[in-house]
């Protein structure tokens, strides 16, 4: 019949997702959710002149688990989100933009390089240092139309990166969802802006 092959199969694929977990459970430093930080960031015309782009600085401390993960060959998925509200004393804040954009970080055994991709664009590089300098450093993100804001009204917009768990393999999104280990996001970077 064929319910023994689907109860080995169910079997065996819990059997991967405990080894998983187990791997990304074992001892460590813990790490809390400001492991990501955001240092520096400003918001300008973008270079069209079309809209408005944030540029920002992040440290970004890579643990010792999520490097050996990377090295396994599993991919990491890094998310920095923007928002943009209006504050309105009289009424909740109005929300007026937001956006995201999601970089992976990959090891690449064949060549040994580490690979950092955004949409359908892929960088190169030798060491998994100058990768994590790359994704460090967020340049002319254009984030909002010109239409979008008004001159002379004062704007409060938010920035941040996190490691997005959501886009692990399954065996691994299992294992992350009671170790905070997993949880690296930096706090909302706050930064005034008026047209």
């Amino acid at each position: 019949s064929k319910t023994p092959v689907i109860d080995r199969r169910v079997r065996a694929l819990v059997l991967v997702a405990v080894f998983w977990a187990a791997c990304l459970a074992g001892p460590g430093p813990a790490l809390g959710a400001d492991a990501i930080e955001v240092r520096a960031a400003h918001i300008e015309r973008s270079a069209a002149g079309d809209g408005w782009s944030v540029s920002a600085d992040f440290q970004l401390p890579l643990p010792a688990r999520q490097e050996d993960a990377i090295n396994r060959g599993v991919p990491l998925y890094f998310t920095i989100d923007f928002e943009l509200i209006r504050p309105r004393w009289y009424w909740w804040n109005e929300k007026i933009a937001q956006a995201s954009r999601t970089y992976r970080l990959s090891y690449h055994a064949l060549t040994r390089q580490y690979r950092l991709g955004l949409d359908a664009t892929v960088r190169s590089f030798e060491s998994l240092g100058e990768a994590l300098d790359a994704l460090s450093r967020l340049r002319g993100w254009q984030v909002l139309e010109a239409g979008q804001v008004e001159p002379k009204v004062e704007y409060e917009a938010r920035l941040r990166m996190r490691l997005d768990t959501s886009l692990l393999p399954m065996p691994f999104q299992v294992g992350t969802i009671a170790n905070r280990d997993w949880t690296l996001q930096a706090e909302w970077k706050r930064i005034r802006f008026e047209p």
